[in-house]
C-alpha cells in the first residue's frame, strides 16, 4: 500500500468503530519504536521514569542491537495526544525498534513528538521519575529493580521469578523471551534479581505506599516463569502465593492483588484464593488446538491444552467468573511457519476461545505479540502479525463482549478511549468509557 502512514489511515477508515488512538496503539505495540537521543532517558538519575525490563524486552533487538537506546533507556511508556488526527490521551509501552518507521523525536524548541513517515503525528508525554524511585531499600537495591510500576503508574509488576522452568526448544514458549531476557541483563552487569526475597518486596511497597501519595497504584502482579518443580522449596501456588500472604498481611486493602500463574489444579487454586489474591490469570496463550502444542510445548506436556482449560473453568467456581482474566498473545496465530495464513481464519479462531470463555462469563484480555527476534517465532515472523488482524480482533473481543452482557475486567483500570491506562495492548482503550469510580478490589 506504499507508506505505513497509507496503511494506517485505510485501516482507520474502513473500521471506523475501532478508535484510531488504538489503531496506532497497535502498530507501536506490534512493531515497535525508534528513539532519537533527545528523547532517551537519563536511567534512574534523570526526571524521567526509565524502562524496567520488568518481565521480558519487549524489543527488537537485543540490548548490544539498541545502540545508545541501551545505555540510556528510553521511557517506560509514553502518552500520545493531539496532532493531525486529534488523538485521545493513550498509553502505549515502549517496545524499542531503531528500524520502525516510527520516531519519537524532539523538536527545535524541545518538544517531543511522535513522527510516522517523517511527518509529526502526535505530542508524546513522558512518565515523570516517580517520587519512590528515588529511594532505595536498606541493601541498596533500586525500587525500580524489585517493584517496578507500569501503565502509567497503575499497576505494581512483581516478576518475583525472573526465569522460567519451562527450558530449552522442547519446553520453551516459541514467542516468550523470559529466559534471554534474563541472560542479557546479567550479561550486561545490571541489576536483574533472579528470585526477589519477600522482605525485599515488602520494604519497597513500604517505599511506594509512603511516596505515592495520590494513591495511583492501585493493584499489584505477582508473576514469573512457570515452576514445574519447586523454587526454595515450594510449588508454584505456595511459591507465589507466598507473596501474596506477605503483602495482605502488611498492606491490607491497600492493593487489589492478582496473580499470573498456569492453570493449576483446584485445590493449588483455593491457596491462591486463601493466600489473599483476588484476580487469577491463568493465561491460555493462544486457542487453536494445534497451535498451542506447537507454540506451547511445555505448558502442553506437563498439563495439556483440555485440562488447562478445565482448570480455567474450575477457577471461576473459586474466585468468581469475573475474577478469572487469562491472557493470550494476539498474532501469533499468524506466525509462520505454522500459524493460520489469512486474517479471515486467523480472527475466526480467537473469536471462537473468546466466546468459549466469555459464555461462562470469563473475560479474557491479551498482550500485543511483539516478536523479540531471539525467540522461534520473532525469528521467523520478525513483522509480527499484520496490524488488520489486530484491528480487527479490537472489533471481535468487543462485539463477543456485547453478545455475553459482559464488562470491562477488574484490576485493569478506567476503559475507554482517552481514559486507559493498560499499556500492552488496546483492549482497554476500545471498550466503552464509564463513569470514573474509584475501583475497589475484587470479591467473589
Amino acid at each position: 500500500m506504499g507508506t505505513r502512514t497509507a496503511l494506517v489511515e485505510d485501516l482507520m477508515e474502513r473500521f471506523p468503530h475501532v478508535p484510531r488512538e488504538a489503531v496506532f496503539k497497535e502498530d507501536l505495540l506490534r512493531g515497535g519504536v525508534a528513539f532519537d537521543k533527545s528523547a532517551l532517558s537519563d536511567n534512574e538519575g534523570g526526571d524521567v521514569k526509565p524502562k524496567s525490563y520488568f518481565i521480558f524486552s519487549f524489543d527488537h533487538g537485543t540490548l548490544p542491537e539498541l545502540g545508545e537506546a541501551a545505555l540510556r533507556r528510553p521511557p517506560e511508556e509514553i502518552i500520545l495526544t493531539g496532532g493531525p488526527y486529534d488523538l485521545r490521551r493513550t498509553v502505549v509501552s515502549v517496545r524499542v525498534n531503531p528500524a520502525s518507521p516510527y520516531r519519537v523525536a524532539a523538536d527545535d524548541e524541545g518538544v517531543l513528538g511522535l513522527y510516522l513517515d517523517g511527518k509529526r503525528i502526535a505530542d508524546v508525554g513522558v512518565p515523570p521519575m516517580p517520587e519512590y524511585y528515588r529511594h532505595t531499600l536498606s541493601n541498596g537495591k533500586s525500587v525500580m529493580e524489585v517493584a517496578p510500576t507500569i501503565q502509567w503508574g497503575y499497576l505494581i509488576y512483581l516478576t518475583v521469578f525472573r526465569v522460567c522452568q519451562y527450558f530449552g526448544a522442547k519446553e520453551e514458549c516459541q514467542y516468550c523471551d523470559i529466559n534471554h531476557n534474563w541472560r542479557q541483563h546479567k550479561a550486561a552487569g545490571r541489576p536483574y534479581t533472579g528470585v526477589k526475597d519477600v522482605e525485599e518486596v515488602l520494604e519497597a511497597l513500604e517505599i511506594i505506599d509512603r511516596y505515592d501519595t495520590q494513591k495511583a497504584s492501585t493493584a499489584y502482579t505477582l508473576t514469573g516463569g512457570a515452576i514445574t518443580k519447586t523454587v526454595a522449596g515450594r510449588d508454584e501456588a505456595d511459591f507465589y502465593g507466598h507473596y501474596a500472604k506477605a503483602i495482605e498481611e502488611r498492606f491490607p486493602g491497600r492493593w487489589i492483588g492478582k496473580v499470573v500463574a498456569q492453570a493449576l489444579p483446584r485445590d493449588d487454586v483455593q491457596r491462591f484464593k486463601d493466600y489473599g489474591v483476588q484476580i487469577y490469570h491463568p493465561n491460555f496463550e493462544v486457542w487453536d488446538r494445534r497451535l498451542f502444542e506447537l507454540y506451547c510445548p511445555g505448558k502442553e506436556r506437563y498439563v495439556g491444552r483440555d485440562e488447562w482449560h478445565k482448570r480455567i473453568l474450575d477457577s471461576a467456581e473459586i474466585f468468581g467468573a469475573r475474577n478469572v482474566i487469562p491472557n493470550f498473545v494476539a498474532g501469533v496465530e499468524m506466525a509462520e511457519p505454522f500459524g493460520f495464513t489469512t486474517v479471515d481464519e486467523a480472527i475466526a479462531s480467537t473469536t471462537e476461545g473468546l466466546r468459549f470463555f466469555m459464555s461462562h462469563g470469563i473475560t479474557p484480555r491479551f498482550t500485543t505479540w511483539c516478536p523479540e527476534p531471539t525467540t522461534p517465532l520473532g525469528k521467523a515472523n520478525p513483522q509480527g502479525a499484520p496490524l488488520e488482524y489486530h484491528i480487527r480482533l479490537l472489533q471481535a473481543y468487543r462485539q463477543t463482549m456485547e453478545d455475553f452482557g459482559l464488562s470491562s475486567p477488574p484490576g485493569y483500570g478506567p476503559p475507554g478511549p482517552g481514559h486507559a491506562v493498560f499499556s500492552v495492548s488496546s483492549f482497554m482503550d476500545s471498550l466503552p468509557a464509564r463513569e470514573p469510580v474509584e475501583e475497589e478490589p475484587a470479591k467473589a
